[in-house]
């Protein structure tokens, strides 16, 4: 029997349940050991609760009540009606839906060696008709585990962050430089949608990062090549969702406006990346004598693109497709955070003020080290931590369990795709003291070794987890942390309003309409 309520704070969910639903049954041999527990024999797959039994009954329903754009309201809801799993059939996906972080750590302990997550068909497709190859993004098996080896060590290890570390400090300078003169010829405070110039923040950091090269976002007349690339990532997180429950080669052969949209905007992304990727390799060609020699780039860094160019273990191809995922991940995926941490940051003043205290000392401190200086000041990781709680970029994590498993003492077979849902997790008051309040302290090691027998490892999953987490996670957090760090030294940032933002789902959360803010020059600002 499952219990639920909704929590008196609006918006926040409160699920009723009977704890020994955690208490299962063995798995032996990847095989669900059914036997009597505490609460009762475990049940089939079948008697999981769900929200209708027909897939396409389902799609019609989402279609017409626009359930796909509203669809982490949607989990939010369901959630509160059915309790902590539910199951779900929408077109030609099928799905286990769960929010409570033991079930999420259950779940990860049988995603095996190779973790699967939901491929996105209509960028598979892509890539297939295209004769494209397919970066880590769409493998899987021995071949994804290759090829991600290969590039952790350009993107994720400790040695690589020290090596793009200073180039993000860099943009987010610069940005800071930018903005501060344009709120002087304001007089001392400049009150705007910040949205445009975060999407050119971010696909200038990554330029930086990925090819080693300024493309001068930041200057008053931006190029409309880049402008052009953001709006085509714009496009194509946009009509993603809807085909991801319909066959895309159904939609191919009737040339559907949708899809023709889509594949045009993966076409514009490759065209735009097969440029750089060109100049990049002309330009490290030139400078090593026409050979890639391991470290012969004099000393300067030249992007992720340049060492794996040097390294020569991933192919061209290769390279070629996974420079471009990460470019095509990394724009929206930061500047639509920075969206709401600017928002949040500006209605909660005290939280504002009390990151900006610890950065100004760790900043003194640390003699100009961006990477000392983010060590020193927690409360910036926690900051983002906190928005990516309450506005997840991908709203759910999936993985495909390699065995049998049992959650909320419902037996999964191997093999069905389970969703970590982390919108409605982040806002649950099961998971959360006092969910809809922004705290980053509540990341303090301190409170978190508290929760640590509560298996609540698994609460904080943005970027998902273990071996098949973003791949793009180290330049993303650094990056959002540098420009945090840099806008809190030189502006106090306030807004109008301080009702809550309504938010929509393309690929993506974000705001329905981008929250405006107001920039105020901090005497004393570094320039």
């Amino acid at each position: 029997h499952i219990t639920t309520s909704r929590s008196q704070t609006s918006g926040s969910v409160a699920l009723g349940v009977k704890r020994g639903f955690c208490v299962a049954a063995a798995v032996e041999d990847g095989k669900v050991k059914v036997g009597d527990v505490r609460k009762g024999r475990v049940r089939s797959f079948q008697e999981i609760p769900h929200t209708g039994r027909s897939g396409w009954v389902n799609l019609l329903r989402f279609w017409r009540e626009d359930r796909f754009r509203q669809l982490h309201k949607h989990m939010e809801r369901t959630f509160s009606a059915l309790g902590p799993i539910y199951r779900e059939n929408v077109g030609t996906l099928s799905s286990v839906n769960i929010l409570l972080p033991a079930d999420v750590a259950e779940l990860f302990q049988s995603e095996g060696l190779h973790p699967r997550r939901m491929t996105l068909q209509p960028w598979a497709t892509h890539r297939e008709i295209r004769q494209h190859s397919k970066g880590v993004f769409l493998k899987n098996g021995e071949e994804w585990r290759s090829d991600r080896l290969q590039l952790n060590k350009e993107v994720m290890m400790s040695g690589a962050v020290q090596r793009f570390l200073p180039l993000l400090d860099e943009v987010a300078r610069d940005f800071c430089r930018m903005l501060q003169v344009r709120v002087e010829k304001e007089g001392r405070s400049l009150t705007m949608d910040p949205s445009p110039d975060l999407f050119r923040f971010a696909l200038e950091a990554s330029c930086h990062v990925i090819y080693g090269e300024r493309i001068g976002l930041f200057s008053s007349s931006p190029s409309l090549e880049s402008q052009k690339f953001i709006w085509a990532v714009e496009r194509m997180l946009t009509t993603t969702p809807p085909l991801l429950y319909l066959p895309p080669r159904l939609l191919l052969c009737l040339s559907a406006p949708l899809w023709t949209q889509h594949a045009t905007a993966w076409d514009h992304i490759f065209s735009h990346a097969e440029a750089r990727i060109q100049r990049g390799y002309q330009r490290l060609a030139s400078s090593q004598g026409g050979g890639f020699v391991a470290g012969a780039a004099g000393g300067q860094y030249p992007g992720v693109l340049g060492q794996l160019m040097e390294k020569g273990q991933l192919s061209l191809d290769l390279i070629k497709a996974n420079i471009t995922e990460l470019m095509a991940g990394g724009v929206d995926t930061t500047a639509v955070p920075l969206q709401f941490a600017l928002f949040e940051l500006g209605r909660n003043p005290e939280v504002q003020e009390k990151v900006r205290q610890q950065v100004r000392t760790s900043w003194a401190q640390a003699g100009g080290d961006p990477q000392k200086a983010l060590q020193g000041a927690p409360l910036l990781k926690g900051t983002i931590k906190e928005v990516l709680r309450l506005y997840p970029v991908g709203i759910t994590v999936q993985r495909y369990p390699v065995k049998d498993i049992v959650l909320q003492n419902y037996h999964i077979p191997a093999g069905t795709m389970v969703q970590a849902c982390l919108y409605p997790m982040g806002r649950s008051s099961e998971v959360f003291e006092d969910p809809l309040r922004f705290d980053p302290t509540r990341w303090s090691s301190g409170r978190e070794e508290g929760r640590r027998a509560e298996g609540s490892g698994f609460r904080s999953l943005a970027f998902g987890f273990g071996a098949r987490q973003c791949v793009g996670r180290r330049i993303a957090e650094n990056e959002m942390q540098l420009f945090l760090m840099h806008m809190l030294l030189s502006f106090h940032l306030s807004i109008s309003s301080s009702e809550d933002l309504k938010t929509t789902v393309t690929l993506i959360l974000q705001p329905e309409t981008p929250p405006r803010i107001t920039f105020s020059r901090l005497s004393g600002a570094p320039i």
